[in-house]
C-alpha cells in the first residue's frame, strides 16, 4: 500500500503495520517519517532497535535474516531498520527482501529507507513484494506551489501565522529546494517572535536567501510556460555553478519528444500511443497532453533546429544570427521555447519567430 507523507500519521494513529518503506531524496521529510514511525513502534512495543547500513554488493544479508528470525532477549519485539542509499540491493538483496517480507515476520517491524527510486526500480520484483506485504511512503518533494501553505502550517504549529501571501512567497522563494533550510529559518522565528502575526518586514529580516533548484525544476517550469519562473531559475542555476550541457540536454530532448509526438498524432495515432512513443511517463504526460493541441509540428521542427544550432554554441561552433556567449544562446533557445508554448503575450527584443 501506497501512502502520502501527510497520511503517515493518520495511519500511524490507527496502528502499526509490520513494515515501512521510506523512498525519495528530501532529507526533512524523511528523517521526519523514520521518526515518527520510530517513536510509533517504541510505544507498541518494539523496545529493542537494530540498524543496518546496505551498501555496496558484499553486504552480509544473514544477519538481517537472523536478526528477523530471533527474539531479543528482554524485548517482546524488534524494530530493525535496513537503510538502502544506492537504491539497489543487488541481486542477492533482491532475493532476501523478497524472502524476508514474504510473509514479514512476527514480532517484528521493519523500516526500509530508500532514495527516490525511478519507474524502473519501482517495477522491482523486491520493491513490489515491500509494496504488497507493508506500506510505501513516497517522500515526494514540497513543489513550489503548495510550498508557501507547507510554511504556513508549520507556523501555525508553533503559534505563528502570517496572512499576508507576498510575505508567504517571498519565505518559500527563499528556501525552495532546501526544505531542512526552511525548518531552520521556521524554527529561527519561533525563538526571534512571539506568538501572533508574523509580519513581511519580519519574515525578510529574518529568513536568507538559501534556495536550492535543479534542473528538473527548470524544465518543469518550462513546459508549464511559466516564463519568469523558468529565466529566473535558469539564471539561478548558472550562478550555483550548474555545468551548461545538462541544461542544453534535458531541454533538448522535451522538443525533440514534443516533435515526435505531435509526429505521430498527426500521422492518425491516438494520443495514449504517441506519448509512448515519445517515452513520456508520469507527470510530463498532463503537461504534453495540455500542450500538444496549440504546437504544430513546423514549430516545433524549428525549435528542435535551433536545440542543434544552441548545442554547436556550447561546442565553440558559433552563428551568425546567435549570440556567442553559450548561456546567452541557450536563454535564446529557453524565449523562443517559451513563447511557442504560448507562455508570453509580448514580443521580446531579439527573439526568433517561431509561427509555423
Amino acid at each position: 500500500m501506497q501512502i502520502k507523507t501527510d497520511q503517515l500519521a493518520g495511519h500511524l494513529a490507527r496502528g502499526m503495520a509490520p513494515l515501512y518503506v521510506l523512498h525519495g531524496d528530501e532529507p526533512l521529510l524523511a528523517q521526519e517519517a523514520g521518526d515518527a514511525i520510530r517513536a510509533a513502534a517504541r510505544a507498541a512495543g518494539c523496545g529493542e532497535r537494530l540498524v543496518f547500513h546496505v551498501a555496496g554488493a558484499h553486504f552480509d544479508w544473514s544477519g538481517v535474516r537472523g536478526a528477523a528470525q530471533s527474539m531479543g532477549l528482554f524485548a517482546e519485539q524488534r524494530l530493525i531498520e535496513l537503510r538502502i542509499p544506492g537504491g539497489k540491493p543487488g541481486k542477492e538483496g533482491s532475493t532476501a527482501l523478497s524472502a524476508l517480507v514474504t510473509p514479514p515476520p512476527e514480532g517484528v517491524v521493519l523500516l526500509i529507507t530508500l532514495p527516490r527510486l525511478d519507474r524502473t526500480g519501482q517495477q522491482s520484483a523486491w520493491f513490489t513484494a515491500l509494496d504488497r506485504a507493508g506500506v510505501v511512503v513516497n517522500l515526494l518533494p514540497i513543489e513550489r506551489a503548495q510550498l508557501p501553505r507547507w510554511i504556513a502550517q508549520r507556523l501555525a504549529a508553533q503559534g505563528q501565522q502570517v496572512d499576508d501571501e507576498a510575505a508567504l512567497a517571498l519565505f518559500a522563494d527563499r528556501v525552495e529546494g532546501n526544505l531542512l533550510a526552511a525548518h531552520q529559518e521556521i524554527q529561527k522565528l519561533a525563538l526571534a517572535h512571539p506568538p501572533g502575526p508574523l509580519t513581511l518586514a519580519a519574515i525578510d529580516a529574518a529568513v536568507g536567501d538559501m534556495a536550492r533548484y535543479d534542473v528538473n525544476q527548470w524544465v518543469h517550469a518550462t513546459l508549464q510556460a511559466q516564463s519568469a519562473r523558468a529565466l529566473h531559475l535558469l539564471t539561478a542555476l548558472q550562478a550555483a555553478g550548474e555545468q551548461l550541457v545538462p541544461l542544453h540536454y534535458r531541454l533538448s530532448e522535451e522538443l525533440r519528444a514534443l516533435r515526435l509526438a505531435r509526429l505521430a498524432l498527426d500521422d492518425g495515432q491516438p494520443l495514449p500511443l504517441a506519448l509512448r512513443q515519445a517515452r513520456v511517463w508520469g507527470e510530463r504526460e498532463r503537461l504534453y497532453e495540455r500542450l500538444l493541441p496549440g504546437l504544430t509540428a513546423p514549430a516545433l521542427t524549428r525549435l528542435v533546429t535551433m536545440a542543434s544550432i544552441c548545442d554547436g554554441l556550447i561546442k565553440g561552433l558559433p552563428h551568425p544570427d546567435w549570440p556567442r556567449d553559450p548561456w546567452d544562446g541557450l536563454r535564446h533557445l529557453l524565449l523562443a521555447t517559451l513563447d511557442a508554448l504560448g507562455a508570453t503575450r509580448k514580443p521580446h527584443p531579439g527573439r526568433m519567430a517561431l509561427r509555423a
